[in-house]
């Protein structure tokens, strides 16, 4: 099984199936605008703009399970990420990332990637990066920023 199976709905309300992204690497990262974390949009947007050219997608899923620290609609989410930090990657409507409720996608990738002790998501900014055929290649803790990832991405990349 892989991500292409799946399919998520945009900030705007479209259904994106993520079969669209083959061929693509991507960095899959639950979000949140009111975290510690939060700064992490400027160096996801940088990875975004430097290597969106060579076959990089970045997409955003909001959740509010930590702390209450994704408490808007997606308008309000959607203003915060593009003016305060100047997002131009697919950001998707709020989802659950872990537990009963969670999105199919997340279930997913937790199930390939497991984390330190256990596969549930522990906190906001957690990262999945997933190669060109659809499969988890490597899983991020969220104090892990953005320019820590970019070797794996280049090399993903190719």
């Amino acid at each position: 099984m892989s991500i292409y199976e799946f399919s998520a709905v945009t900030l705007q309300g479209a259904t994106k199936n993520l079969s669209d992204y083959k061929g693509k690497v991507l960095l899959i990262v639950n979000t949140a605008s009111k975290c510690g974390f939060t700064p992490q949009f400027e160096g996801l947007q940088r990875l975004y703009k430097t290597y969106q050219n060579k076959g990089l997608e970045i997409l955003g899923f909001p959740c509010d399970q930590f702390g209450n620290q994704e408490p808007g609609s997606g308008e309000e989410i959607a203003e915060v990420c593009k003016m305060n930090y100047g997002v131009t990657f697919q950001m998707f409507e709020k989802i659950n990332v872990k537990g009963p409720d969670a999105h199919p996608l997340f279930k997913h990738l937790t199930s390939e990637a497991k984390g330190f002790l256990s596969e549930d998501i522990k906190w906001n900014f957690t990262k999945f990066l997933v190669d060109q055929n659809g499969n988890v290649a490597k899983r991020f803790a969220p104090q892990t920023t953005p320019d820590k990832i970019e070797k794996d991405v280049v090399k993903l990349l190719g």
